[in-house]
């Protein structure tokens, strides 16, 4: 139904698994194909900005990553972006009753054929495995690129963790502290991981926001978000 890549690749990180040695196909959504699925499942304007400006800092960074002499493992630049353009996909009709839109999305992508994108997307908001000694080697997954990402991004504007944090604390803590001290947790690790990031990539955290080229806003939405 829908368009999509197929990639090959001898040694490739999608998520949490390493697979080296083996050529493993993975199914891709291309551009255009994420942009149709945010038309079908009604993605509203503003959730679909922030995911654009999300994609945007998910491939400054996978850039960076493909063209350091040690990435051999680095997950591809095609599955980082297809993660970070469905990030939320399923965030528009989870509004409603404040269902789990991360999980959903996951469901999203698997109905549409796209395993490897699902679990990015299932872990956008958390992610299952937190491998410090892996991040301090100068490996990292798809799935850690693109958290981070939407980690960096409160609405359509690039931030730091801390004002994300704070924004995350005001409208999702709901004044319970023991949900304040699990966000804040996510985001000590969080932390861990950028220091980790910014040890290998040529430029600081600070200045990420100036390695981006953000799409511009057309009233209907982007027909191609890259030009």
């Amino acid at each position: 139904m829908f368009g999509f890549h197929k990639r090959r690749t001898r040694k490739l990180q999608t998520g949490g698994r390493a697979v080296a040695g083996a050529y493993k196909q993975l199914a891709i959504p291309d551009t255009a194909t994420c942009i149709r699925l945010m038309d079908e499942y009604g993605m509203l304007d503003n959730i679909r900005h922030h995911s654009l400006v999300v994609a945007r800092i998910a491939d400054a960074l996978i850039v960076e990553l493909l063209d350091d002499p040690a990435g051999s493992s680095r997950p591809e630049r095609a599955l980082v972006l297809a993660g970070a353009l469905l990030h939320d996909i399923a965030k528009t009709p989870c509004l409603d009753d404040n269902s789990d839109h991360a999980a959903a999305g996951g469901d999203i992508c698997r109905k549409h054929g796209y395993p490897e994108v699902a679990e990015i997307v299932e872990q956008h908001v958390i992610l299952k495995d937190h491998d410090l000694d892996r991040y301090n080697s100068g490996r990292f997954t798809a799935m850690e690129i693109v958290y981070y990402a939407d980690k960096r991004v409160r609405h359509d504007q690039v931030v730091s963790l801390d004002e994300r944090l704070d924004y995350i604390i005001d409208h999702y803590g709901n004044g319970d502290p023991e949900r304040h001290r699990l966000i804040r947790e996510n985001f000590k690790r969080c932390r861990e991981l950028e220091q980790a990031l910014f040890r290998v990539l040529p430029f600081t955290a600070d200045s990420l926001e100036h390695r981006v080229r953000f799409p511009q806003l057309p009233d209907k939405m982007l027909n191609n978000p890259w030009a």
